[in-house]
């Protein structure tokens, strides 16, 4: 059963905003009292949040599929949709966020460190938004926009201070046993550890922590045996720590060997060249393992290397090598520089930017691209006309039409606007200048102009009955 999980894709989806209310208000002697439909509610986001309680990505990968609450709709009496509530999904500290083409979106270090996976939609205007001194009762409303959806990979890499690396059964997790208090699991067989184990080191006043790394082999950069999965665990630590088995019962491997192929896998992965390294000759508490420590250790001096002989048994060594790399994590802490406040920039559109494009697409075809176009087709009710009209105007007078004439746009050409995943596609009519036009005085009730005292209104009727009594009497033929 899969306990430890540092790599998952991720489909997030954000809630849809909620659809706008069209609504006119209604009461005793106020039988329209002009529109009062209210807002939609807005989409819940999906946001990762950086948790230090939590350190596997195991939680995504049962469950990758993850959606945050719609918002409500509008209704009448200008009553607003309740908001979505957004999806908090917590996520080790040092996850990275990547596309699907592998670009990095986020890196989520630090506790509460938070990223927008996906935006909820918008919600839709209720027609008491809409309206106007043109529009006085609009008889529609805007819908809510859909949330966002999008496929994003999760990959963790370990925030350590200090890695230790080095063939399987090196004695990197008995290291790490008694150079701290974690409790990884040794055995007596290659590639114990399945997991990256950290523990947290205090040497005088400084106070750090350690990673032990899987276990590497040749080709583990190009994925062979655990160390394509867990090379990247390796990437944020500011000190390497060769662990050499110098008791090995393989007759083809010594220590240097092992060196020069774990620094040849490194180099391979890349970026790890200016990462301070130490070695540790492990096992010297066995008597051969001792004599080889002493054959090696010139010759690893000799290259520039500070060399530690130690034992995980008999705990030869472990001060000193505690407090060097707790100097070298001390010098790299202050040798970083120094974090200073984000700053915003705002770089404003210029004022003659249009904000779409349109493109000839074939014979007799456009297409609209554009962030305003391809939102407003989405809040459209395509089943009322006067929100068609509503639309209408709206790219009227962002220039839409007068755009397609200069592309050579005829009228009945067929202009599309969006994607190939959700386009409307319509027949141009460039004599309609606007959905005003084509609807006339799109949006006015006359019934809140004509509304009369009772009296008015009986005197009226009094008089349409006089005249039809009239009428009747003027035509009537007593010899018929």
């Amino acid at each position: 059963m899969t306990t430890f999980v540092d790599r998952v894709e991720l489909h997030a989806v954000a809630g849809n905003g909620g659809h706008g209310c069209a609504s006119v208000h209604r009461e005793k002697f106020k039988p329209l009292g002009g529109p009062d439909g209210g807002d939609g509610g807005r989409g819940g986001d999906v946001i990762l949040v950086v948790d230090r309680d939590v350190t596997t990505l195991l939680e995504y990968h049962h469950r990758p599929h993850r959606k945050a609450t719609n918002g409500k709709p509008g209704g009448g009496g200008n009553r607003t949709g309740a908001h979505g509530q957004d999806l908090l999904l917590p996520v080790p500290d040092g996850t990275v966020v990547l596309d699907g083409n592998g670009e990095v979106l986020a890196d989520l270090v630090g506790e509460g460190t938070r990223f927008v996976a996906g935006q909820g939609g918008r919600g839709g205007l209720g027609n008491a938004a809409l309206a106007s001194p043109r529009r006085k009762a609009p008889g529609f409303a805007l819908l809510g926009e859909p949330g966002e959806e999008r496929d994003i990979v999760l990959e963790l890499k370990t925030v350590a201070d200090v890695a230790l690396v080095g063939y399987p059964s090196a004695g990197k997790s008995s290291l790490i046993s008694v150079l701290s208090a974690a409790k990884p699991k040794i055995a007596d067989y290659p590639f114990t550890t399945l997991v990256p184990n950290l523990g947290v080191v205090t040497a005088g006043s400084t106070v750090y922590t350690v990673a032990d790394v899987p276990g590497l082999i040749p080709g583990a950069s190009e994925g062979k045996g655990l160390g394509l999965e867990f090379l990247r665990h390796v990437e944020r630590c500011s000190v390497l720590v060769h662990v050499l088995d110098c008791a090995t019962l393989e007759s083809e491997r010594d220590p240097l060997t092992d060196l020069d192929v774990i620094e040849a896998e490194l180099a391979q992965y890349g970026g790890l060249d200016d990462r301070p390294r130490l070695v540790v000759l492990n096992k010297t508490d066995i008597p051969e393992g001792q004599d080889l420590a002493d054959i090696v250790r010139p010759d690893l001096e000799a290259r520039g290397h500070q060399v530690f002989d130690v034992s995980a048994v008999s705990r030869k060594g472990l001060a000193d090598l505690s407090y060097a790399l707790g100097a070298l994590v001390a010098e790299a802490r202050a040798a970083k520089p120094a974090e200073t406040p984000t700053r915003i920039v705002i770089r404003p559109k210029a004022v003659n930017e249009a904000g779409f494009t349109v493109t000839p697409e074939g014979e007799g075809f456009f297409r609209v691209r554009g962030e305003k176009p391809e939102r407003w087709v989405r809040q459209t009710d395509f089943a009322n006309e006067e929100a068609v009209g509503y639309l209408a105007d709206r790219l009227n007078r962002l220039g839409v039409e007068d755009e397609l004439i200069r592309a050579g746009a005829h009228e009945g050409d067929g202009v599309i606007i969006g994607g190939d995943e959700d386009a409307v596609v319509f027949d141009w009519e460039p004599s309609v200048s606007g959905g005003a036009e084509m609807l006339g005085r799109r949006g006015e009730d006359h019934r809140l102009n004509v509304v009369r005292p009772a009296a008015a209104r009986r005197r009226d009727r009094e008089a349409q009955r006089r005249d039809a009594v009239q009428r009747e009497f003027e035509e009537f033929d007593p010899f018929d």
